[in-house]
């Protein structure tokens, strides 16, 4: 097993935690490290209870009939949702996980040879441009039909990396695959014809598709305290679709409609589905996106995978025609993917970016 070098550990101005136990206070004083900007500082957030996970999260399975119907209430009610029977073999994700793991496990410096990301590359603790930051380090990849673009990392063009580019390309075919599947079962769920309204727009040649990998190291300076570090703050996910995998280690989170947040479980085997933005307002509010984050684990490493899904950069995007009753009027003006893609990269993460596209 790899050793995953930790990033420093950041001290948090939203701290609302005391320390009972001074001892405690000042070996975790003493760790942190203070970075030159102290606006870039890490959240504290309250820890789940151990095994305190919410039970009501929808599962689907692809293997059994009415499947379409179910991800329909799904996305009605939470904008997630578990896939199992997917038909992916376990293998595939667990080729990428160990690519993953050797290139997070690399020193830093040779890590930094990759970013900053500009938007594509590595990362480490800062989210985009405007002053979000997290316990995490990434890899951001665009997606072209080839399926994988390069730009900007280099190492993966290098002899010793034809195992990492080999595992990410069967990776990114199966799950955008598994994605289009989806898109059209909630198409037959909605009633809408055609059956690929919705995964025609993400599987063209010119759709906007992004690939993270994510490392949250784990964080033991706060076992036994009641709180953890924020590793990806609260946000919704500006795409039609997310397809996500994780290793076993525990983290997501998501909010529930009355605002609560609730804990799901890791599965290593199933994939973990989001609404995004797009697909809330192709539905006209229909679905809901999912308000999501991940708090990073004290002892142990998570490292996740996410495909997005997005529509080309010229695409308008608005309510389909199909799913529109009589009289109905869209709740967003019109708008194109492009622009409420400078418009999301203008924002902080835990904004409400489809407000300003609102009626």
């Amino acid at each position: 097993m790899h050793h995953l070098e930790s990033p420093p550990l950041l001290p948090s101005s939203h701290n609302q935690f005391h320390f009972q136990n001074s001892s405690v206070l000042l070996s975790f004083l003493q760790a942190m490290v203070v970075v030159a900007n102290p606006v870039d500082q890490i959240s504290l957030v309250r820890s789940p209870k151990p095994g305190a996970y919410f039970s009501g999260f929808p599962v689907i399975n692809l293997g059994e009939p009415g499947s379409a119907a179910a991800i329909v209430k799904a996305c009605q009610e939470f904008g997630f949702f578990k896939v199992i029977n997917h038909g992916i073999p376990t293998d595939l994700m667990a080729n990428l996980e160990k690519e993953a793991v050797k290139y997070f496990s690399l020193p830093q410096v040779e890590k930094e040879r990759s970013g900053p990301p500009n938007p594509f590359g590595y990362g480490n603790k800062r989210i985009g441009p405007n002053g979000d930051v997290g316990w995490v380090e990434y890899l951001l990849f665009a997606i072209t039909s080839k399926p994988v673009s390069y730009t900007s990392l280099a190492f993966l063009r290098e002899p010793s990396s034809s195992s990492f580019r080999s595992a990410l390309n069967e990776y990114i075919s199966a799950v955008r695959n598994l994605a289009s599947e989806l898109l059209e079962l909630m198409a037959e769920g909605l009633k809408i014809e055609p059956r690929n309204a919705f995964s025609k727009l993400v599987m063209d040649e010119k759709s906007d598709e992004i690939f993270r990998l994510n490392h949250y190291p784990p964080c033991p300076l706060l076992q036994g305290l009641s709180c953890s570090l924020t590793g990806f703050g609260e946000h919704t996910d500006p795409q039609v679709i997310s397809v996500l995998r994780s290793n076993d280690t525990q983290g997501l989170q998501i909010a529930l409609r009355d605002g609560s947040w609730v804990s799901v479980p890791s599965d290593q085997e199933s994939f973990f589905i989001n609404v995004g933005d797009s697909l809330q307002v192709m539905t006209n509010g229909r679905f809901k996106s999912v308000k999501h984050r991940v708090l990073a684990n004290r002892l142990k490493s998570r490292v996740s995978m996410i495909y997005f899904g997005g529509v080309p950069q010229t695409e308008t995007i608005a309510p389909l025609a199909q799913l529109m009753g009589e009289g109905e009027q869209s709740l967003y003006r019109e708008f194109t993917w492009e622009e409420y893609k400078k418009a999301a990269y203008k924002s902080r993460l835990a904004d409400n970016r489809l407000g300003q596209f609102e009626k």
